[in-house]
């Protein structure tokens, strides 16, 4: 799950103190394994110290965010792939993709070394 999903479904459709079904399938979910996140989008998600900060703090198990430190060759593998198409994105889009700071490349990096996302 990427930041967005939490943020904008925080702050626009799915208010906590509105939207307790929502929150709670996110949650059964996120118990089961059937959904997971990275520790970038954590960052994201914590750097606001709002009330979506402290229920994913709450809510989440303690292993949902995964550690992306082992995605570094992917993340290779994904920058490589993002400069080789420079020609079709504009240059700030690129660098915000591939900003060390944002979860997007790390995201996709994780996916392609989790073995049950490729499965």
């Amino acid at each position: 799950m990427d930041s967005n999903f939490f943020i904008q479904a925080h702050r626009v459709s799915y208010p906590l103190d509105v939207a307790h079904s929502f929150w709670d399938k996110v949650k059964q979910l996120a118990n089961s394994g059937s959904i997971i996140s990275i520790d970038k989008v954590k960052n994201e998600i914590f750097d606001s110290h709002d009330l979506l900060s402290e229920w994913c703090d709450a809510n989440l198990p303690n292993d949902f965010f995964k550690d992306t430190a082992s995605s570094i060759d992917s993340y290779r593998l994904v920058s490589s792939w993002i400069v080789s198409r420079s020609s079709q994105y504009l240059p700030n889009a690129i660098n915000e993709f591939l900003s060390a700071e944002e979860a997007d490349a790390f995201i996709v990096a994780y996916a392609l070394d989790d073995p049950s996302v490729n499965t």
